[in-house]
């Protein structure tokens, strides 16, 4: 499956606005459906960024933009559509709600794939009476510049959406990861989860403010997890002999009390105004949209300096460049 002719998508907030901006700068017409009347004004500053974005990230030219068209009906965002993508509230009855809907506004040939950032996909097909086409396709923010998208299939999900998700989010320049086992939260969230419960300790317990535990992670180790992952990090660590010496001198470690990872420090208004506080001072004076637009160019840059040497998000940035030049 190629780009999908039309898409329509369920939801336009950070993730859902990020949807748009990733098919619309693709080439895709989207149509979506968000009932907030300050939905226009959202999705036109997300495009702002995204296009600036992407016009740095290949100055040769991007395709002619697609269509869009936002509306407070369901019905006719997905009248036409091929692919659906729904980001909704993380509520497992809404989205249940939602997908019975979508059940009965289009056939069953239209495959459906929800953003999600951990709800199994089994639980999201409850209602539906064709669950067989429905996926989880996770995203990441800001969704038109990072590569990754994890699909994730239920109980009931049949292998060929999963081939047709695959095939459809590569056509739009992303790296699609496919789970081999339902599991709540899936990989990187669950990842991203561990690291998030040890800041929150750090930070509660005075040892680091949060400017300091990002420092940590965007001085050091995140420099190297841009380009690298965890496993390929620790096996260079490991010298000649590679991962096992690592895990022979490290692994006794792990039994050492270093880490907090199942224990959460209690959302106290006092600890969630101390997180707060600190954000601000560290954002400098910068609005929203300015550190979005910051982010942006320093994701555009890491993954030109990846596309040199053909790898990591850089390979895939390489790979999505020829395919539009193969279209021109």
């Amino acid at each position: 499956m190629s780009a999908p002719r039309k898409a329509a998508l369920v939801g336009g907030g950070v993730i859902g606005g990020g949807w748009a901006a990733r098919l619309l700068l693709s080439g895709v017409d989207v149509a979506l459906f968000d009932p907030d009347p300050q939905a226009e004004r959202k999705i036109g500053e997300i495009l702002k960024n995204a296009r600036h974005a992407f016009d740095r990230m290949l100055p040769e030219g991007r395709p002619a933009e697609g269509t869009l068209t936002i509306t407070g009906d369901l019905a006719k965002a997905v009248a036409g559509a091929d692919f659906i993508q729904e980001s909704a509230p993380e509520r497992v009855e809404l989205k249940q709600s939602i997908f019975a809907q979508l059940d009965e506004l289009v056939g069953p040939e239209v495959l459906i794939a929800s953003s999600t950032s951990g709800i199994k996909p089994t639980d999201l097909q409850a209602k539906m009476k064709h669950p067989e086409r429905l996926v989880v396709g996770h995203p990441f923010n800001p969704v038109y510049l990072l590569p990754l998208v994890e699909i994730v299939g239920g109980e009931k999900t049949a292998l060929e959406a999963i081939e047709r998700a695959r095939a459809l989010y590569s056509a739009i320049g992303m790296k699609p990861l496919v789970v081999r086992k339902e599991i709540e939260a899936f990989i990187a969230d669950r990842l991203m989860e561990a690291l998030w419960r040890e800041a929150l300790w750090l930070v509660k317990d005075g040892i680091a403010t949060t400017e300091e535990v990002d420092d940590a992670i965007r001085y050091g180790c995140g420099l190297r997890w841009a380009q690298m992952g965890t496993f390929q990090v620790f096996q260079i660590a490991g010298g000649e002999a590679g991962m096992r010496h690592f895990m022979a001198q490290f692994g006794p470690c792990l039994k050492w009390p270093w880490t907090k990872l199942m224990d959460v420090p209690e959302m106290t208004d006092e600890l969630v105004e101390t997180i707060a506080e600190q954000c601000d001072d560290q954002a400098g004076g910068l609005g929203f949209r300015e550190l979005e637009r910051i982010r942006d160019e320093n994701l555009v840059d890491v993954m030109k300096a990846l596309e040199a040497n053909n790898w990591g998000a850089g390979a895939v940035l390489k790979s999505y460049r020829a395919s539009l030049q193969e279209k021109d």
